[in-house]
């Protein structure tokens, strides 16, 4: 960030809350995947606030904007947004603190506690909003997404083709997520988009949501970036859900459980798909630092999701013989955290 743009970050800043710019204080407060870079603001009386920086050329904020205010008029948990100019790319946000959820994995027990949390959170989501105003999670962003992985993943990174089952496993996956009802999808649930704060859990990175299938979120978080659960805890967690969807009419119909854990293993082995480009993305072309590292836990997520597709058993075989070896080859021959 140039001095000039963090110069009249501060100006602005400072203008919202009536105080020249030299009566409060300005500290880094981390990034995320985007350009978007986020600064804690200190105000003479020890009150905070974060002070987002999207330069409007890289980064549209006007979603996260509309976004914001919709969901805090439903009631639900995400950030105050006390202003925004949009032109420069400049947003004043509660701060909600620095611990997100993954903070509190520290056992077994917390962990099913924080995703009980969770799932809830997901409920309310789902049941205080419609979609409707939302983009369509439709076949052809399935599928855009799901290119992202013979793209960055195999070509580029690799230097491999996708099998001849990928097509038709691309299909069969798009097919299985637009089964499902459709709500609102925040579209990245995961623990590090979930920040504990005042005895609740709040959203944040809302800015992609969408309207979507009922369990992306869902596998966004049982199939995030922090934890992999065993296949029997994985199943409790999804029947958890599954059996509040259909007492509050979120899943009505003959939609059986085994049904829907189908469908959620397809959700899920979409989106590792997805990650498993999006991260390479960012490391070739963004110079995203660390994103690497991560690329064996979704492919064990990846994998977990096949082992409950049995009809795409070939495509699970190249997964284990042909891309997780030439995968930990290219990551043992990567600088640390290229």
């Amino acid at each position: 960030m140039s001095s000039y743009r963090f110069n009249a970050l501060l100006a602005w800043a400072a203008r919202q809350n009536g105080l020249p710019p030299e009566k409060i204080d300005l500290s880094p407060a981390g990034g995320d995947a985007s350009f978007r870079r986020y600064f804690r603001l200190t105000l003479p009386d020890g009150a905070t606030q974060i002070v987002m920086d999207a330069p409007p050329e890289q980064e549209d904020s006007t979603p996260f904007v509309e976004i914001a205010r919709r969901f805090n008029a439903a009631g639900l948990p995400v950030p105050s947004v006390y202003a925004a100019d949009l032109d420069d790319g400049f947003m004043l946000l509660e701060d909600l603190g620095d611990t997100p959820l993954q903070a509190l994995f520290d056992s077994d027990a917390a962990v099913l506690t924080q995703h009980h949390a969770a799932l809830a959170l997901i409920a309310a989501l789902q049941n205080r909003t419609t979609p409707g105003a939302l983009p369509a999670f439709d076949a052809a962003l399935l599928t855009r997404e799901l290119e992202l992985f013979p793209e960055w993943c195999l070509r580029a990174w690799l230097g491999i083709e996708a099998p001849a089952e990928f097509a038709p496993l691309c299909e069969a996956l798009t097919e299985q997520a637009l089964a499902q009802p459709t709500v609102t999808v925040h579209r990245d649930f995961d623990a590090m988009n979930l920040m504990p704060h005042r005895g609740e859990l709040y959203m944040i990175d809302f800015q992609d949501a969408v309207a979507g299938p009922l369990g992306y979120d869902l596998m966004s978080l049982l199939r995030g970036r922090y934890w992999r659960f065993a296949a029997d805890d994985f199943a409790a967690l999804v029947e958890r859900f599954y059996r509040q969807a259909r007492a509050d009419g979120r899943l009505t119909g003959q939609v059986s459980f085994a049904t829907f854990l189908r469908q959620s293993n397809a959700i899920a082995a979409q989106r590792s798909l997805k990650v498993l480009g999006i991260f390479c993305r960012l490391t070739l072309r963004d110079g995203k630092r660390g994103y690497l590292e991560r690329l064996p836990h979704f492919l064990n997520h990846l994998e977990d999701s096949l082992a409950a597709l049995p009809e795409h058993a070939a495509f699970a075989h190249w997964v284990r013989d042909t891309l997780r070896p030439a995968l930990m080859e290219r990551l043992a021959a990567a600088e640390p955290c290229a």
